[in-house]
């Protein structure tokens, strides 16, 4: 009898160990590798930059347009910043190369049709960028500048090389 109880006590405890939850290797632990497609690098092309030079309120920092994967953009550089005192910030790009020197102080204001409104400023300091629609033609624009839209006062241009 002993016997039976010791052969069913083995059979359960060979029952109970091998329907337990096993615990994976490292190998199946790990998730599935996904695979990593092999993009194309980035394609820049005709970058032009310039540095801001203030106007009505300080403007510093950096800017730069070029193309990159067929889409134009304008880069306001991480050492950018201007006043907060503008109600209607935008960002624009100016025919003329001196915005400043063509127009007059204090507002250097700018007259109709010869600038395009790029985008709303997303904030006062730090790198920034923006899409400038397809039909805009860079060559046509020879500076950038941060425009208050409202009084028609030019905060800071930066010439385009």
């Amino acid at each position: 009898m002993k016997r039976k109880h010791f052969g069913m006590l083995v059979i359960a405890a060979f029952l109970v160990v091998s329907c337990a939850e096993s615990k994976p290797t490292s190998a199946e632990s790990s998730p599935p590798a996904e695979a990593v497609s092999q993009a194309s690098p980035a394609t820049e092309v005709a970058t032009k930059s310039g540095t801001f030079a203030a106007g009505e309120h300080p403007t510093t920092g950096t800017v730069r347009v070029g193309t990159e994967n067929g889409q134009q953009f304008i880069e306001l550089g991480e050492d950018f910043k201007t006043s907060e005192m503008g109600p209607d910030l935008v960002v624009i790009l100016h025919q003329d190369a001196d915005v400043l020197g063509s127009t007059q102080p204090p507002a250097y204001a700018l007259t109709a049709d010869s600038y395009v409104v790029i985008a709303p400023l997303q904030q006062f300091q730090g790198a920034q960028r923006y899409e400038i629609p397809a039909n805009v033609n860079l060559s046509d624009y020879a500076s950038a500048a941060i425009w208050c839209r409202r009084f028609n006062a030019t905060f800071g241009a930066a010439t385009l090389r």
